[in-house]
């Protein structure tokens, strides 16, 4: 048996294994497990938005200031926020897209969000079938499982014919 391929899978388990944020560019940005109370918590008002989406810094502020979260008082007990500022912090994004915390913490304002829907008419924001940017499953059907692709858009109720089309495109 020849050992050089056995060397080269060899290598790309153990990048793998080591590397994991790597490997998730193109799958889900939540983790694997997600603990109940985000989901608890944070879902009752909004998507559990994966952690991946906002840098660590963010997540910290975010979780200091729960009693103020955009206007609401999303305060818990003081063991919950440690446990789930704990585990943001450590699925917190790293890559390029989320090096700089964006303004406010919002995830809808960092420059690739704004990038990526650039096309978005800002009416499109206000339908009833949408209400704001923050509701990604509104267009994303799956982001409730961390996943944004491109090919698995729909397009939210109410659109012009002319906001379809720039939609699709």
């Amino acid at each position: 048996m020849n050992a050089y391929p056995l060397a080269h899978i060899a290598c790309a388990l153990a990048l793998a294994t080591l590397a994991p944020g790597a490997a998730r560019a193109d799958g889900p940005l939540s983790p694997a497990r997600i603990p109940a109370a985000y989901q608890q918590e944070c879902a009752a008002c909004h998507l559990a938005y994966p952690p991946a989406l906002l840098p660590a810094p963010s997540w910290a502020r975010l979780m200091g200031g729960l009693e103020h979260h955009f206007g609401t008082d999303a305060s818990m007990d003081e063991r919950t926020v440690q446990d789930l500022g704990r585990w943001l912090q450590a699925h917190a994004g790293t890559y390029k897209r989320v090096s700089e915390p964006p303004p406010d913490d919002r995830i809808t304002r960092s420059a690739w969000f704004a990038r990526k829907h650039r096309r978005i008419d800002t009416v499109v924001w206000s339908l009833p079938s949408v209400k704001s940017p923050a509701q990604c499953a509104a267009c994303h059907t799956r982001a409730a499982e961390g996943r944004f692709d491109e090919d698995e858009l729909r397009a939210p109720a109410g659109l012009s014919v002319s906001q379809q089309r720039a939609f699709r495109d």
